[in-house]
């Protein structure tokens, strides 16, 4: 093994290259079939509509740290949520749309929408219920929140024990005064036809995959075209792109665990850490960066 350079970078180098060697072996020995059921609770929760249930609160907060892999089936709440995490990325999928919940950019989920979820072990979810009772819900669809200083302070206040009555109503109005849809959001909308259904859970299972449009074509027996015309239709954007925002979410899954951008780059199929910047870039609008964890 030729020697890493000295200082910072070199351990950074150390770093980047045995996560690399560890998370590749574990993608190839540890796929869902082959993972003890016992690693993953499944977790079923109820269906309400809009103010279904009364919920005499304005703003409830609720965390979890997530000891195994959890999912949760798909339910609903009679008043609204805002999802965002502590620690690590999750999920939140409604009809074929995918959302990546992360510390920084969190998913205001308005009430009664019926959605499903997925955690990783390790995973810090804080999530804050909005009752119905003199609020306005800030989007009438599932929307992203980008999770400010300020906001995370305002919420994590409302945690706190001891807190009087008046200190929370004012804590609780600013919270709603700054709770504003985000300009950028870790969205992935899924194709559901057969005929694109073996790219998608090709990609997503690796996101390494090098196969281009063309060698999808090849396999599938039908033109270029014909793909381009289906990921069009299905996800509102083409094959290249789609493929990227695929790997911006599973780079963020990492960097949120800690990797280095140079082993997340390669872990998602990009030649360089400056290619992956710029992919990342103009994916999500953000840089690697605003999700590493330290």
């Amino acid at each position: 093994m030729a020697p890493l350079a000295g200082g910072a970078t070199g351990a950074r180098a150390a770093s980047a290259a045995f996560q690399v060697a560890f998370y590749a072996e574990g993608m190839r020995s540890a796929s869902a079939a082959d993972r003890p059921r016992a690693s993953r609770e499944t977790r079923t929760l109820p269906t309400f509509a809009p103010g279904a249930v009364e919920t005499p609160f304005v703003i409830s907060c609720y965390d979890e740290l997530f000891t195994q892999d959890t999912t949760w089936a798909a339910h609903s709440h009679p008043c609204h949520e805002l999802l965002w995490n502590e620690r690590g990325a999750s999920t939140a999928v409604v009809d074929a749309r995918v959302w990546t919940v992360t510390p920084t950019l969190g998913l205001w989920m308005p009430a009664g929408t019926l959605h499903s979820g997925s955690a990783p072990a390790g995973t810090w979810l804080r999530a804050s219920f909005v009752g119905l009772s003199g609020t306005v819900s800030i989007s009438d669809v599932p929307v992203a929140v980008e999770i400010t200083p300020l906001l995370r302070l305002l919420l994590e206040r409302l945690g706190e024990e001891g807190l009087s009555a008046r200190s929370r109503q004012v804590t609780e109005a600013m919270v709603l005064d700054v709770l504003t849809p985000s300009a950028h959001e870790l969205l992935l909308n899924l194709p559901v036809s057969d005929l694109l259904r073996p790219i998608a859970d090709a990609v997503r299972e690796d996101p390494r995959d090098q196969r281009t449009l063309t060698h999808w074509a090849a396999e599938l027996g039908v033109s270029p075209r014909t793909i381009t015309r289906a990921f069009n239709a299905e996800t509102g954007t083409s094959f290249a792109r789609w493929v990227a925002a695929v790997r911006a979410q599973h780079a963020v899954g990492l960097l949120t665990r800690g990797f280095e951008v140079d082993a997340v780059a390669e872990l998602v199929g990009y030649q360089s850490a400056s290619a992956f910047g710029v992919a990342f870039r103009r994916t999500t609008g953000l840089t690697p960066g605003t999700f590493r964890a330290h």
